[in-house]
């Protein structure tokens, strides 16, 4: 799995988190604090839907998308081949699935979003850190 400069990375993460400085971490560290937001945020959309908060539900939601969208455009086709590819899929179908959730009012869409980048977030959580993590732009 590739993903590029952790710059473009932490510019995504910025747009979207409360968490303290990411210009120091490496792209193995800011992809992984990027998945966990998303969650995050997930689950916190989930919280709004059952409170019927809807104009917070639709802001988590939002910030979910926009952090699956930062891991998708970081994707480096090039190096990452076949499980890159494969990954910008699942990240576009995610997306999808978070939009219909918002806009349907449904959990069980959520409860899909959350489980698929829950999978993928323990892949990369087991990948070697830093000087043996995947090749980067």
């Amino acid at each position: 799995m590739s993903y590029g400069s952790s710059s473009n990375l932490g510019a995504y993460y910025r747009t979207v988190s409360a968490h303290g400085s990411v210009e120091s971490s490496d792209p193995h560290r800011l992809v992984q604090l990027m998945f966990a937001t998303a969650l995050e945020r997930i689950a916190a959309a989930r919280g709004c839907m059952e409170r019927g908060q809807v104009a917070q539900k639709g802001e988590n939601v939002s910030k979910a998308i926009s952090l699956v969208g930062g891991l998708n455009n970081a994707l480096d086709l090039e190096q990452g081949g076949e499980i890159a590819a494969n990954l910008r899929e699942l990240y576009d179908y995610v997306s999808r699935r978070l939009l219909e959730a918002n806009a349907l009012d449904d959990a069980a869409r959520l409860d899909e979003a959350a489980t698929l980048l829950r999978e993928i977030k323990s892949a990369w959580d087991a990948l070697p850190l830093a000087g043996n993590a995947p090749a980067t732009r």
